[in-house]
């Protein structure tokens, strides 16, 4: 039991700093779209001289949040689930049916990384439409640096999924308290108060 609980805490210290690098890039994001919209505001209604990549870099920056969001949810619960029928099971089948519904989304998980990979490749054959390089406005952006967020975030996912999965496995097959739970980041815990 000694090696899974140390595997699991392992992971979960990996995790915990992905986690937090992801959570600091994802704000970063999002300041960053709100610049670029309100920047494009200006623009079209105050200076009637729309620019032409905004809407693109935002779209882009908001597929970088989520992306890099996704799995500190997914670790604290912040997906929407019903899960009404595990309070009415015994400790044992709710256990069972957890690992199981974590071992489905594991597979699924597994293939979608898996798709998302070969997706981030297809992107280095097309150009976004309307960014360009900053030090080389005549070249177009490539889809796969926008395209990346998925493999991060599938991954990001999946190793969440194998975390929760080795503390539901080891606290049925020992002690809870060799098995914590993950600490949730301060704003999760100011959102539930």
């Amino acid at each position: 039991m000694g090696f899974l609980s140390a595997l699991y805490r392992n992971l979960c210290r990996l995790n915990s700093a992905l986690l937090l690098i992801g959570q600091q890039l994802a704000w970063m994001c999002v300041a960053l779209m709100t610049l670029i919209i309100l920047l494009q505001v200006f623009y079209r209604y105050g200076l009637n001289n729309a620019l032409p990549w905004p809407e693109e870099a935002a779209r882009a920056l908001m597929i970088w949040m989520t992306a890099l969001a996704a799995p500190t949810a997914y670790r604290h619960g912040g997906f929407v689930s019903i899960d009404m029928l595990q309070g009415y099971l015994p400790a044992v089948l709710r256990s069972a049916l957890i690992i199981a519904l974590l071992l489905i989304a594991g597979v699924v998980l597994a293939k979608l990384l898996e798709l998302a990979i070969n997706f981030f490749d297809r992107g280095f054959r097309t150009y976004t439409a309307s960014i360009r390089l900053p030090w080389d406005p005549t070249e177009k952006l490539k889809r796969a640096w926008v395209y990346l967020a998925m493999p991060v975030c599938f991954g990001g996912m999946l190793l969440i999924n194998i975390e929760l999965l080795l503390r539901e496995i080891g606290i049925r097959l020992g002690r809870e308290e060799d098995f914590p739970a993950p600490v949730k980041p301060a704003a999760l815990v100011a959102q539930e108060s």
